[in-house]
Parts: structure tokens; sequence; C-alpha cells
């Protein structure tokens, strides 16, 4: 990769390599348990190993990498508890986000993401769903202006990524079917500005993956 003095700056290159290991893990292209070799990164940025370091800092503190004394770093693993937890959590912060957040979409908001489940339903490609599931239920949460619950909702999206992957790839037509209809029933209590209604669909919906993921241990057995 051809570097620039901006890369070679190391607040400027600690986020570039964060943001492309992000990227890399949630791609699913670095797999849970796998060792990310800093050396190697250093080389692919042009930089030294101080920035590299700082990047898995960040992407520690938000749950994707592991840090291991005198062995190195890591892309972050579940445990079925672990995972379990996250999607409990998921339940009830991403409601009150989405409470906070209806009031003040724009009907072109709601229009948008109709246009995106309408992207949904045209497609069987898992990683075409995992990036429109993720457009559409982001932009739900838009009008919430709190910089808290926002990054409580991107970091437990991010730390399920992987087991959210392993589930839709296990998805029957049935699951697709229910998956749809769930989405559609959120949007329409948001296009009515049902706040409870949207609450109670969006942790059924949340919910339900989650029991799905616990009947599949094999999903965190790799």
């Amino acid at each position: 990769m051809a570097t620039t003095k901006a890369a070679l700056r190391p607040g400027v290159a600690s986020r570039r390599i964060a943001e492309h290991l992000r990227e890399q893990i949630l791609a699913g292209r670095l797999s849970p348990g796998e060792r990310i070799v800093q050396d190697e990164l250093a080389a692919q940025f042009g930089a030294s190993r101080l920035p590299v370091r700082e990047a898995l800092r960040i992407l520690e503190s938000s749950g994707l990498v592991t840090l291991r004394s005198s062995t190195g770093a890591w892309v972050s693993t579940m445990e079925q508890r672990d995972c379990e937890i996250a999607y409990k959590i998921r339940e009830r912060v991403e409601p009150l986000a989405l409470a906070e957040s209806i009031p003040a979409l724009r009907d072109t908001d709601i229009d948008r993401i109709e246009e995106i489940q309408a992207q949904i339903e045209a497609t069987d490609d898992v990683e075409d769903f995992l990036r429109l599931d993720r457009e559409l239920h982001t932009l739900t949460y838009s009008g919430c202006t709190s910089t808290e619950l926002g990054s409580m909702v991107n970091r437990y999206w991010d730390m399920t990524q992987h087991y959210r992957r392993a589930f839709t790839r296990m998805a029957t037509l049935d699951r697709k079917w229910v998956l749809n209809a769930e989405h559609r029933l959120l949007i329409e209590a948001i296009r009515r500005r049902d706040v409870e209604t949207a609450e109670h669909v969006l942790i059924g919906h949340i919910k339900r993956t989650r029991l799905e993921l616990l009947r599949h241990p094999e999903v965190f057995s790799g």
C-alpha cells in the first residue's frame, strides 16, 4: 500500500489501521480467534508498531480484538453465554434508542427504510443481507441524539456480527419470511409513530435471533 505523510502520523495511521481491521472483521475476512500479526500490519500501512498497537487498543475497547500479554492480538471470540448476554443487552438498549429516535424521524427517512426492506426481500446473498439489515436498523435509530446509546448499539452489533452471519446462513425460507414480516411490522409502527408497538416488535425481533442461536451451540465451537 502506498503511504502518505498523513498516514505516517501516529494518530491518523492508528485510526486508518483500526478502521481497516474493523472492516476485515465485520466482513468475515478475519475470523474469531484468528491472530493479528502486528508486523504485517505495520508493513502494509508503512507505519511503525506504535500506531498498530494504538489501533488494536481502539478495537479492544470496542470488543472486536483481544490483547493477550506476551502473545499478541487476536480477533475476539464469544462463548455462547457471552453472546446470549450481548443479545439480552441489545433487547434493552435498542428499544430505548428506537423510542428516542421515532419522534425525530422524517417521512423521507421512513420511505428510505421501506426501500431498504424491499432490497432485503429481493436478495438471497448473506453479505448483502447483513449490510442492508444493519443499514435498516441504523436508520431507525438515527433520530436518537444520545451518543452513549449510539455507541452501545454499535458496539453490540459489531461484537455479534460473526454470529449474526452464522444465523443468517442457517436461516430457512420460513425464518426469512418471519424476519421480513417483523421488519414490516416495525416499519408500520414507526410510520404511525407508535413507539410502544415498535419497541415491542423490536424486542421480539432481537429475542428470536438470540433463542435461535442458543439452539445451535456448534456456531460457537469453531
